[in-house]
Parts: C-alpha cells; sequence; structure tokens
C-alpha cells in the first residue's frame, strides 16, 4: 500500500476549504451549489479562498445542476469562468461536457483544457453518465485532462470498486483516476486496497450540513497511510 496517496475534499463554501487544509487535506476543490452535486462558485470567495490557502485549490466550472449537455451560451459561460478565474491563480479545474447520446464532447472539452493551460484539468463525474467507460477514459485522455473524478459508474464508490479497479488498469498512469461519490473514512482503505489509486476525493460532510467535519478529514487522511 502506497503511503503517499493524497485526498482532496469538496469544499461548498470557505469554512470547509480551510477546515480541509488545517486538518490534512492535499487539495480543495470550490464549488456551490451542494444540491446539484456542485456548480461554479461565487469569485469572491475563490479569492478569499486563494487568499486563505497554501494548499492546492481546483475550481468547479459548472453553469448549473442537471445534465452535462450545454448550450452554446452556458459553453461561452464556461469559458468566461475560466478565463476570469485564472487571474485568482487557483491550480486548476473542474469540469465535464458531454454529448446528447453520452459520449465525451470531444471537441468542447478540448476548448476548456486549452483555455485552462497552464493550470490542469479534472473531467467531474459526468463520466459516470456516459455510456462506454473506457471509450470515455481514452476521449478524455485525448482531450488533455490529468485527473477522472468518478465513482465506478455506480451511485458510490464501494458498488463501483472492481470498475474503478478496472479504470486504474486501463490508464496505465496515462491519467490520474480519482475515487469519489461516497467515499469516507470508513470505507476509504478498503478502496485503497482493492483499486491502488493515488488521489481520492470526499466531502467529508457527516451530518445535516454543508460544511466538512475535520475529525472525518483527519481519519480519511490517516486511513490512507
Amino acid at each position: 500500500m502506497s503511503s503517499n496517496a493524497k485526498l482532496e475534499i469538496a469544499c461548498f463554501n470557505l469554512e470547509s476549504a480551510q477546515i480541509a487544509q488545517e486538518n490534512g487535506a492535499d487539495r480543495v476543490e470550490l464549488c456551490a451549489g451542494i444540491e446539484v452535486g456542485g456548480t461554479t462558485p461565487n469569485f469572491e470567495i475563490v479569492k478569499q479562498a486563494r487568499e486563505k490557502l497554501s494548499i492546492d485549490l481546483y475550481v468547479m466550472i459548472r453553469p448549473r445542476g442537471g445534465d452535462f449537455v450545454y448550450t452554446d451560451v452556458e459553453f461561452k459561460q464556461m469559458q468566461a469562468d475560466i478565463t476570469a478565474l485564472k487571474q485568482f491563480n487557483v491550480n486548476g479545474f473542474v469540469f465535464g461536457i458531454l454529448k446528447e447520446n453520452k459520449k465525451i464532447n470531444l471537441e468542447q472539452n478540448k476548448v476548456l483544457v486549452e483555455l485552462a493551460k497552464p493550470f490542469p484539468c479534472t473531467f467531474h463525474r459526468a463520466f459516470d453518465e456516459v455510456e462506454s467507460a473506457f471509450e470515455a477514459l481514452e476521449d478524455i485522455i485525448a482531450c488533455g485532462f490529468e485527473t477522472v473524478l468518478t465513482s465506478g459508474q455506480k451511485p458510490n464508490v464501494s458498488e463501483g470498486m472492481h470498475r474503478l479497479a478496472e479504470l486504474i488498469s486501463k490508464a496505465d498512469n496515462r491519467i490520474v483516476i480519482m475515487p469519489g461519490g461516497g467515499l469516507r473514512s470508513s470505507n476509504i482503505k478498503m478502496i485503497q486496497q482493492n483499486t491502488q489509486a493515488v488521489f481520492y476525493h470526499s466531502s467529508a460532510i457527516t451530518e445535516v450540513s454543508e460544511t466538512a467535519n475535520a475529525i472525518e478529514i483527519r481519519t480519511l487522511k490517516s486511513n490512507l497511510q
């Protein structure tokens, strides 16, 4: 088992981002819209987060909840948001665009990955909606993403564990497969043992709250040792 596995915490407010940093997280994924699984956060919150965090800060680029097929107006909005947020010296972006047929939208994703440079990009859990996981993986690699966030195409990582292991094998170090979706301190050891993933993603929210739990983050991190 690798002891250099890393932990990303999905944060829906500034307080969570600070809790994540203070309790050993390696990276923050900053979002708004917890009720729809994450949307582009308010620029002022991104600015404040950047001022307070020394760990890596990735920002979600998603104009709305719902599906991952975007209109021209929405796509232009995503481009504008990336351009604006680059000025805040964030460390990376998180997004994912599909076509109506549940395949990866190569053209639009490539435009955003290129626009984000020199910052790396994560393809988010839109991946879990694609028809063919392995074909989609190759498309995502071709687009230039550095990471795929996925629950293994199941409602949570425990159910998707076998597919996660397959994806990591197929990726063959060309891209990082980051398990996320129902990842908790109670199952992270099992997921690591079965997948050998190098980066893990959790909101670390343990009660009816939008704020990450400090103890859960510490336990997640210590269980990766």
